[in-house]
């Protein structure tokens, strides 16, 4: 798939690998599980140039790049799975702004943002509005020069060490009751708490936000009252995708390790790769991964040609390569036999890793109901 990119996102995606190995592995092993962005993460990713494809040229990036984006978070993923989340936050926080931003907003925030100046996140998700959106309850009134939220909102990623967000709360009117509008918020705000951290099973920063009163300023309206749905939608069509690549990233580690181990470890007078048992979980490993880097190329490609077809294909990039990956992590542990489920081993790790992908930006379940959707609107 691969020989389909030019030769400068080929250039690019040497710039990731080289960075995740000489730059963030030494800095994963250090960091080790963390619930937070510690300064020297920000730093690290601020200087890597990686966060350059979420932004366009004009506000300090290197222009919008949906390829890229899955060559970053592929090339990452596998190494430190915090570095990932913090570089796809960056994506899923920005880019409303990109898209619905007026200029005012955009030289505010995008350049420092771009920069790695500032953290942000994506706040869509409450106690009682997972994949129905819908269901959201947080609401925003109307008050002079400013619009009042309250409400809750729940599994926030990056929440705790974020500077700032995108919000999507309930605007309703008579017309449309469910209406979603989105704003911009910042830490420091008056009635913005974090009300309670969420440890995972894998290392992440997640939270728990309460809303109390929070006044936010009219100019920091994204795009029209009424119009959060359909921006919260193509933002996470734009990195629905690369939800896919991070999975990739993290199955190509988990074979690289259980070939790396059935080379060495010997039983029964011969290496472990020998054995045909073994052999066949890599070499299913290898058509699984193939595979899902077939599809989340494919995806990004049509995305950044505008193909009317790429929402279809981020949605099958995500449901493919996630649930390929979470095979390959768990044949490899298999292949690692009594040393797979050591707390601490890699392949260990990325079993804790890879089950939350499987949920993130829409579940397996949401993803085929978006696939059968597309398939059945689809003109005889």
């Amino acid at each position: 798939m691969h020989s389909l990119l030019s030769q400068e996102d080929l250039a690019f995606k040497a710039h990731c690998e080289a960075f995740a190995s000489q730059t963030l592995a030494p800095l994963a092993k250090k960091l080790g599980d963390i619930n937070d962005v510690p300064q020297e993460l920000r730093t690290c990713l601020a200087e890597s140039g990686l966060y350059g494809p979420l932004f366009p040229e004009a506000y300090g990036g290197t222009g919008l790049s949906a390829v890229r984006i899955c060559l970053a978070r592929e090339a990452i993923a596998g190494v430190y799975a915090p570095a990932d989340t913090t570089l796809a936050m960056q994506g899923l926080g920005g880019y409303p702004i990109v898209l619905a931003g007026n200029e005012d907003q955009k030289k505010k925030y995008l350049p420092k943002l771009a920069a790695g100046q500032r953290l942000t996140t994506f706040c869509l998700t409450e106690p009682e509005a997972g994949s129905d959106v819908s269901a959201i309850q947080t609401r925003a009134v109307a008050d002079g020069d400013h619009f009042v939220i309250n409400g809750r909102k729940r599994f926030i990623s990056n929440g705790f060490s974020a500077d700032m967000g995108v919000v999507f709360v309930k605007t309703p009117t008579a017309e449309k009751p469910n209406a979603l509008s989105a704003f911009i918020i910042e830490k420091g705000m008056p009635g913005w708490n974090v009300d309670w951290r969420i440890e995972l099973m894998a290392s992440h920063d997640i939270v728990e936000f309460e809303f109390n009163n929070l006044r936010v300023p009219k100019e920091n309206l994204l795009g029209p009252v009424g119009g959060g749905f359909k921006l919260a939608m193509q933002t996470l069509d734009l990195m629905r995708m690369s939800v896919g690549a991070a999975a990739l990233g993290m199955a190509r580690t988990a074979m690289e390790r259980s070939i790396q181990y059935a080379r060495k470890r010997v039983q029964f007078g011969q290496q472990i790769s020998k054995f045909q048992g073994v052999s066949f979980k890599l070499a299913e490993m290898a058509v699984d991964i193939e595979a899902a880097q077939c599809l989340v190329y494919l995806a990004a490609i049509k995305k950044d040609r505008s193909d009317p077809a790429a929402s279809l294909s981020s949605s099958i990039a995500k449901l493919h390569a996630t649930e390929a990956a979470f095979r390959c992590i768990d044949q490899a542990i298999q292949v690692h036999g009594g040393m797979g489920v050591v707390k601490g081993a890699v392949v260990e790790r990325l079993y804790r890793e890879i089950r939350p992908l499987r949920v993130y930006e829409g579940t397996t379940e949401i993803q085929k109901l978006i696939i059968a959707n597309h398939l059945i609107k689809q003109p005889k």
